[in-house]
């Protein structure tokens, strides 16, 4: 098989051991190989994609870097089929977005899509173990911040909630999706400082928001739990633009 069998023209433009490195993921994938499972030897490979040696350590570098391959070497040691963390897959993902200059609005206009329907995909299906834990995450930010430390903390415990829901999702992609936001917010949070300055409002309302929605997950009641759920987002969008413009007009004053 050569990668030319797999690919459509569109591909023509790529080097050749990205052609190859994507004919072995195919192949990979037709076998039903799983992760852990050995890849055939480096002399097969060069014989079934009829490449040379050198295009074949290149295509395996790639699929390396990619987190798709894992190599060993010594006793037993050879290349691997490997599974990409979800925690890398979002790194990867993060860095894509880092040069995007990302708003605010950017990302609650997704949060506001999904996570109602992951809210309400979850009420009555969470055990009380998960409950428990979401108001024990809640104590971390049950009163007011004394200080900015502590309002930064705040915030990210406060998104650590919605990234407990979206561990908790029986739809995968939806709770990669949710999470990645999370985490992707939680880092703007911090680089952009839109925690200062302490907005108590912010912080009440989303205590208040995150409240109603475990007694909503606990009772079972799905349309609550998407329309409280809903409220959340709309309303801290609106208090977290306001974040993000305090800053932008603290930068241009130079403050």
């Amino acid at each position: 098989m050569s990668p030319a069998t797999t690919h459509s023209k569109s591909d023509v433009k790529l080097s050749r051991p990205v052609q190859v490195a994507e004919a072995i993921k195919n192949w990979v994938v037709e076998q039903g190989l799983q992760a852990g499972d050995r890849l055939p030897a480096e002399s097969n490979l060069i014989e079934r994609f009829r490449m040379s040696k050198g295009t074949i350590r290149e295509a395996m570098r790639i699929l390396e870097a990619q987190g798709l391959i894992r190599t060993r070497t010594g006793p037993g040691g050879g290349s691997f089929v490997d599974e990409v963390s979800s925690q890398r897959a979002k790194a990867l993902l993060g860095n894509y977005f880092y040069f995007k200059d990302l708003t605010i609005g950017d990302i609650y206009k997704l949060r506001l899509t999904l996570e109602p329907e992951l809210a309400a995909s979850l009420a009555g299906n969470l055990s009380e173990e998960v409950l428990l834990l979401l108001e024990a995450n809640m104590e971390q930010y049950a009163l007011p911040a004394a200080d900015l430390d502590e309002e930064r903390a705040q915030h990210i415990a406060s998104l650590r909630f919605h990234g407990i829901l979206a561990e908790q999702a029986g739809n995968p992609l939806l709770g990669f999706i949710v999470d990645f936001m999370v985490n992707l917010l939680s880092d703007l949070t911090v680089y952009r400082r839109l925690y200062s300055p302490p907005n108590i409002e912010l912080w009440q309302q989303g205590h208040d928001h995150q409240r109603a929605l475990i007694q909503a997950l606990r009772s079972g009641d799905a349309d609550s739990a998407r329309a409280i759920m809903a409220d959340h987002m709309e309303t801290a969008w609106k208090l977290m633009r306001q974040q993000e413009v305090e800053m932008e007009n603290r930068f241009i004053s130079g403050v």
